[in-house]
C-alpha cells in the first residue's frame, strides 16, 4: 500500500496509557501517511488514568518513536497540552529541532488563519472543577471497559460494532447541548483571535462545518471514532476515517475497485466527551 501525502494532518485524544487506546491503529494509519506539518492537538498522553491505574504499553512507546523519527527527517510535529496530559505545563513551552510542545498554535492554511487548541480551557467543568471532570473521566472509563466486552460478545455473534458510549451521549440531550456549546464558543474564540477557523479536539466528536462563517474543524479521536485531520496540498482540510479506509484498502475492495468504476464509502460519526 503507498503513503498518501499531505501538507497537515491533525491527531488528537489517542490517550495513550489506556486500556481503551487503540495505538496499534494509529501507528498503522501513520505509516502509510506522510506529512510535512503533524498537529498533536491534546491528550495524547492520558497521565490521569497513569496516575490511577493505566498502564504504559510498547505500542504506546513505538507511537512516539515514530513520531520523533519524522521529526528528525525534516517533519514539523508540534503537541498542543490537553487536559490530560497537563503534565506537560512543567516544560512548556518546549522546542527541539522540528519537535515542539505549546499550550495553543496559529496553523496558516491556503492564506487562512486557523487557531489551534485543544479545547479544554474553555470548558469550565475541567477547568475550574478538576474534581467533577475526573469524576466524569471515571465514568466514562467504565463505559469503554463495559463497552469492549459487550463488542466482543456481539463479535462471536457475528453482530457489527456497537458504541454504547456513542448512543449514551446522543440520547442524553444535555451532552447535546455541550457539544453544540462548545463549538459555538470555541468558534467565538478563533473570531476574537481574528482567525478564519479553529481546530480542536477535547470533546470526541470529529466534525468539518461552518459556524457563522469560522470553519470549525474538530479531530475526534482514537479511543472509538478513530479520525484525523487532513489538509491538502492545495489547503482543502478533510476528515478520514480510520474504518472507511481500512474498507477502502482492504484485499476485497481492492478487487472490487478493479471492476467497477467507483466505491462509495458513508463515514460515521462520533458523540463523546472526555
Amino acid at each position: 500500500m503507498s503513503k498518501t501525502s499531505y501538507r497537515t494532518i491533525v491527531l488528537s485524544d489517542l490517550h495513550l496509557g489506556t486500556s481503551a487506546s487503540k495505538a496499534k491503529e494509529v501507528c498503522r494509519f501513520l505509516r502509510h501517511h506522510k506529512c510535512e506539518k503533524l498537529i498533536l492537538n491534546g491528550d495524547i498522553i492520558d497521565g490521569w488514568q497513569l496516575r490511577k491505574s493505566g498502564v504504559w504499553k510498547k505500542k504506546h512507546t513505538r507511537f512516539f518513536r515514530m513520531v520523533l523519527k519524522r521529526a528528525g527527517k525534516g517533519t514539523e510535529v508540534v503537541y498542543i497540552r490537553g487536559n490530560h496530559d497537563d503534565f506537560l505545563d512543567e516544560v512548556l513551552p518546549f522546542r527541539l529541532g522540528n519537535f515542539s510542545i505549546v499550550r495553543d498554535y496559529i496553523h496558516v492554511s491556503g492564506g487562512k488563519r486557523y487557531y489551534v487548541v485543544h479545547g479544554d480551557i474553555f470548558d469550565t467543568v475541567t477547568t475550574k472543577l478538576k474534581w467533577i471532570a475526573k469524576l466524569g473521566d471515571v465514568g466514562y472509563t467504565f463505559l469503554l471497559w463495559l463497552n469492549k466486552h459487550y463488542n466482543r460478545w456481539r463479535e462471536k455473534r457475528g453482530k457489527p460494532y456497537y458504541s454504547l458510549s456513542q448512543v449514551v451521549k446522543a440520547k442524553v440531550k444535555g451532552a447535546v447541548s455541550f457539544i453544540s456549546d462548545f463549538e459555538e464558543q470555541l468558534s467565538e474564540v478563533a473570531r476574537i483571535k481574528n482567525c478564519d477557523g479553529v481546530i480542536c479536539g477535547h470533546i470526541h466528536t470529529p466534525a468539518d462545518k461552518y459556524i457563522k462563517n469560522i470553519h470549525y474543524l474538530n479531530s475526534g479521536d482514537w479511543v472509538e471514532s478513530l479520525t484525523a485531520l487532513a489538509e491538502t496540498h492545495e489547503g482543502e482540510w478533510k476528515l478520514i476515517y480510520y474504518a472507511d479506509w481500512i474498507q477502502a484498502h482492504s484485499p476485497e475492495s481492492q478487487q472490487i475497485s478493479d471492476t467497477s468504476p467507483s466505491l462509495n464509502i458513508t463515514p460515521f460519526t462520533s458523540l463523546q466527551t472526555a
